[in-house]
């Protein structure tokens, strides 16, 4: 049997509910990148960024690909771009009360 579209939408959506997926995916929104490059960026264990990379990996999100002894992931659509944009432009116009992550949103100048 298959699940309701509401069911699916609020998986897709309690997976995206983490910071460290968040990052992942605004790093990968600039092309494919190894892992060694995401662990640079983002401050966690080794452990927990491929925890993280194989939810999204799970999820449909990301894809991974063998590049020699590099593991090198990348979006899967540009439809994950798309919803990572949204995203910042709700928050634009929700947070209008919220000066210091309006402000922040504003000064960043790029979609992420």
């Amino acid at each position: 049997m298959s699940v309701p579209l509401y069911q699916a939408k609020a998986e897709l959506f309690r997976t995206l509910g983490h910071p460290v997926r968040i990052r992942v995916l605004e790093l990968l929104r600039e092309g494919p990148k190894p892992v060694r490059d995401l662990l640079s960026a983002i401050d966690v264990e080794a452990s927990n960024l491929s925890q993280q990379l194989a939810v999204l990996r799970r999820a449909g999100l990301v894809e991974s690909t063998r590049d020699g002894a590099l593991v090198v992931y990348a979006l899967s659509t540009s439809d994950v771009a798309d919803l990572l944009a949204a995203g910042r432009r709700i928050l634009g116009t929700v947070l209008t009360d919220r000066g210091g992550l309006l402000v922040q949103l504003q000064a960043d100048g790029r979609d992420r």
